[in-house]
């Protein structure tokens, strides 16, 4: 395995600061983290302590004041507006608490969809999206439109959909937040199963212990800077 495929994330000294009134607020302060392939890493810590913004600059939704992000071994400071996209399309998978399912659309064409975009052939979106959904348990409800779903279902949708274009990387901020106990424990399984399956590596906040404590690492944001608890277990 070479290094690209190894490390599809690496943060390298992080900065970001906002303004807020007549103060600006450091909210990274030379973050630093490597996730290596079929690394599942939790990020635990309270809110407004950066989370977000750590899941977003690691996304390439937005640019550090300070430091690198490196996807895939491409440093993206490096890199257009547009191929910057590019690797978020083809590289990065994201799961949001809230599912953000296109409601006029189907659960299997919400998997579909992601897939054409990134210029997947249909017949071959087709037969990655059913898959996927069987696999979460979902095979009776591909024809469902979101309305229809419960809460549990439409996240692993969602889940499903992030892991659609094979991404090397799967960010995800709070995904099982919504869920009630029992439900947040059987979809956090079968997220854990398909990312350890496929090699993914993965960057997940949440606020839940026991689940955090399943993944391979725990990490937490402390006055900016990142911490890694299992150092400490």
């Amino acid at each position: 395995m070479n290094d690209t495929s190894a490390t599809p994330l690496v943060l390298r000294d992080v900065c970001r600061t906002f303004r807020s009134g007549d103060e600006w607020l450091d909210v990274l302060r030379g973050v630093n983290l490597t996730l290596r392939a079929g690394e599942i890493v939790a990020l635990v810590a309270p809110s407004g302590t950066g989370k977000s913004t750590l899941l977003h600059l690691a996304g390439l939704l937005e640019s550090p004041d300070a430091g690198s992000v490196v996807v895939g071994g491409q440093d993206a400071g490096r890199l257009s507006d547009l191929e910057r996209t590019a690797i978020r399309r083809r590289m990065i998978g994201f799961v949001y608490q809230a599912h953000h399912l296109l409601p006029e659309f189907t659960a299997l064409e919400n998997v579909v969809l992601p897939q054409l975009i990134a210029g997947v052939r249909r017949a071959d979106a087709w037969v990655r999206g059913e898959a996927l959904l069987g696999s979460f348990g979902l095979a009776h409800r591909l024809e469902h439109l979101p309305g229809r779903l419960s809460g549990g279902e439409k996240q692993r949708v969602a889940i499903a959909r992030a892991l659609a274009n094979r991404p090397g990387l799967l960010l995800a901020d709070e995904p099982t937040g919504n869920l009630d106990v029992n439900t947040s424990g059987a979809v956090f399984d079968e997220l854990l199963h398909i990312v350890r399956g496929h090699g993914v590596a993965a960057l997940i906040a949440t606020h839940n212990e026991e689940l955090a404590a399943r993944m391979d690492r725990v990490v937490t944001l402390r006055d900016g800077q990142l911490m890694d608890l299992s150092l400490s277990r």
